[in-house]
C-alpha cells in the first residue's frame, strides 16, 4: 500500500509542477476583483501587489516615532520569548522538543518601543495578538488603513473576519504553518520575508506530535508544560532544513519572497508559510474566512492519505 501511495504522490507532484505551479510568484501593480478571483483565488495561487498599500495614510506615517507621539501610554499585549519563536518548537531543559507558546505580558507602547531599540538579550518582544487586534486593541490607528481590501471583499463576497496589527523584533520568527483563511498581508514599514509551500506538497512537509508548553519568565526563562493533548506541528525549519532525516522535503516547492514597504501579498488559504522580518517592521493583515469547498475536501483527503503512510 505504501508503495502505491508513494507512486501516487510522485504523479501528483509531477502534475502539480507542470499544470498548477509556476516557477515564481506573480507580481502585479493593479488588480481588480475579477482578475483577482480568476487568476489567483480560483487557482489558490499567491500574488504580490506592488504598491498595494503605498498610498495609505499608515504607510506614510507609521513608525516608532509616530507611535510615541500618538499612543505612547497605550496598554498593549506582547508575546515574549527567549529565542524569537512564539508558537513554535523548542527544546526543554531535558532536551525534549515541545510546542511552546509565548509568555504574554502587558505594557505601554513606549516601553515596547524602548525594548525594540535596546534589543535586550534573550527577551524578544512581538505584537502578534491575532484577535483582530487592530480593530480591538488599536482603534486609534484603524482610520489610517483601509477597513477592508476592496477587490478582495468583492471577490470573496464577504467582509474580513479579522484585521491584525503586527510589529516586532528582527529576531522574532513565525514558524512554518498554514491557516484556514484567505490572507491579504500588507507591509506598512520595513519588510517581511516569506517562505511559501503550496498545500499540494503536504506529502513532503513532515509533521510530528509534540507536547504543549508555555514560556514563563521569573528572573530567568523556563518552560511550563500544559496538560493537554499532543499537537501535530511541522518539524522542519525551512531556513536550515534537515534533509538527512527528512529527505522528502527536498521535493517541496519552496518560494522565497520579500514583501517591502507598501507592498501586499495575497496568501491563499492552506498554503504553508514561514515569516521573518526587518527590525521594527510594521504590518497589517486581513483574514477572510476560506470557502470549505472542493479544494478543502481534496486537501483533507490528501492529509488522511499522508497520515496513513506514517
Amino acid at each position: 500500500m505504501s508503495y502505491i501511495l508513494e507512486e501516487a504522490f510522485n504523479i501528483f507532484h509531477e502534475e502539480t509542477s507542470e499544470l498548477y505551479l509556476h516557477g515564481h510568484i506573480d507580481e502585479v501593480y493593479t488588480l481588480d476583483a475579477l482578475q483577482f478571483h480568476r487568476d489567483y483565488v480560483s487557482k489558490n495561487i499567491p500574488v504580490v501587489i506592488k504598491g498595494g498599500c503605498l498610498k495609505w495614510s499608515a504607510t506614510q506615517k507609521w513608525n516608532s516615532q509616530y507611535f510615541r507621539q500618538v499612543i505612547p501610554n497605550k496598554l498593549i499585549t506582547l508575546a515574549i520569548t527567549p529565542n524569537g519563536y512564539a508558537d513554535g518548537i523548542t527544546k526543554d531543559k531535558t532536551g525534549i522538543e515541545c510546542f511552546v507558546m509565548p509568555c504574554e505580558v502587558q505594557t505601554s507602547m513606549s516601553h515596547f518601543l524602548d525594548m525594540l531599540e535596546n534589543k535586550r538579550e534573550n527577551y524578544i518582544p512581538y505584537i502578534q495578538r491575532q484577535n483582530s487586534n487592530l480593530t480591538e486593541d488599536f482603534k486609534e490607528l484603524f482610520s489610517d488603513v483601509e477597513h477592508e481590501i476592496d477587490f478582495a471583499s468583492k471577490a470573496f463576497n464577504k467582509k474580513p473576519d479579522a484585521v491584525n496589527f503586527w510589529m516586532g523584533d528582527s529576531r522574532a520568527i513565525t514558524s512554518m504553518h498554514k491557516d484556514p483563511y484567505e490572507n491579504i498581508y500588507c507591509v506598512i514599514d520595513g519588510y517581511k520575508d516569506f517562505i511559501l509551500i503550496p498545500p499540494t506538497d503536504l506529502p513532503y512537509v513532515p509533521y510530528k506530535k509534540y507536547k504543549q508548553a508555555m514560556f514563563k519568565y521569573n528572573d530567568g526563562w523556563d518552560i511550563e508544560m500544559i496538560d493537554s493533548v499532543e499537537l501535530p506541528w511541522i518539524c522542519i525549519d525551512p531556513l536550515k532544513p534537515d534533509f538527512l532525516n527528512y529527505p522528502q522535503f527536498s521535493k517541496a516547492h519552496r518560494y522565497t519572497i520579500r514583501i517591502n514597504k507598501g507592498d501586499c501579498l495575497y496568501l491563499p488559504s492552506l498554503w504553508f508559510h514561514h515569516v521573518s522580518q526587518s527590525h521594527g517592521c510594521v504590518a497589517v493583515n486581513y483574514w477572510y474566512d476560506m470557502e470549505f469547498d472542493i479544494k478543502y475536501c481534496y486537501f483533507k483527503m490528501l492529509e488522511k492519505l499522508c497520515e496513513s503512510q506514517t
